[in-house]
């Protein structure tokens, strides 16, 4: 019986109150939870990002990769230059092409549609797009990126961009 009352002590001095103490982690323990002109300013509400923020994050992330062609699979691409050749059309989505994440509170998950460039190592592009991708989330929201999933729905091959100017000509 001795033995857990002396448990019991043990337990209930170990408990930070938000008074605090002489302990050096009562301050710690402190910051959670507070509220009111007491508490630091980084702790005074609540921070919500939207999907559409990761994604852009994703996808510029992503675009910044040496060996990324574009993003987005063959009939999103096409829509998207469609939609981007007409006035109004919402040429703003063209960043979050081929991207698509879920978040939650702490943590972020991404799906990439890529194009590579002929010739570049497929593996050691989708590694590099990943490390880019993760650094870039996590540095700007503080969210754990959990995965980056990439498919690799294309190989742009030098030839295509030739053909592709003459009727980018045309179109001005």
């Amino acid at each position: 019986m001795s033995d857990l009352s002396i448990e019991a002590t043990a337990m209930t001095e170990n408990t930070t109150s938000v008074g605090g103490g002489n302990r050096p982690d009562a301050s710690v323990s402190a910051l959670k939870g507070r509220t009111g002109a007491g508490a630091p300013a980084e702790t005074r509400g609540k921070t919500t990002i939207a999907d559409g923020v990761v994604a852009k994050i994703a996808g510029m992330a992503a675009r910044e990769v040496p060996g990324i062609f574009n993003l987005g699979a063959g009939m999103a691409r096409a829509f998207g230059a469609m939609r981007e050749r007409v006035p109004g059309g919402g040429g703003g989505g063209a960043v979050t092409r081929g991207v698509k994440v879920e978040v939650g509170e702490r943590q972020a998950a991404v799906d990439l549609d890529v194009v590579v460039e002929y010739g570049v190592s497929i593996v050691d592009v989708a590694g590099d797009v990943r490390t880019n991708v993760i650094g870039a989330v996590e540095r700007m929201t503080g969210l754990e990126v959990v995965e980056v999933n990439i498919a690799v729905d294309d190989v742009h091959l030098p030839d295509e961009e030739e053909q592709a100017e003459p009727d980018e000509g045309r179109v001005r």
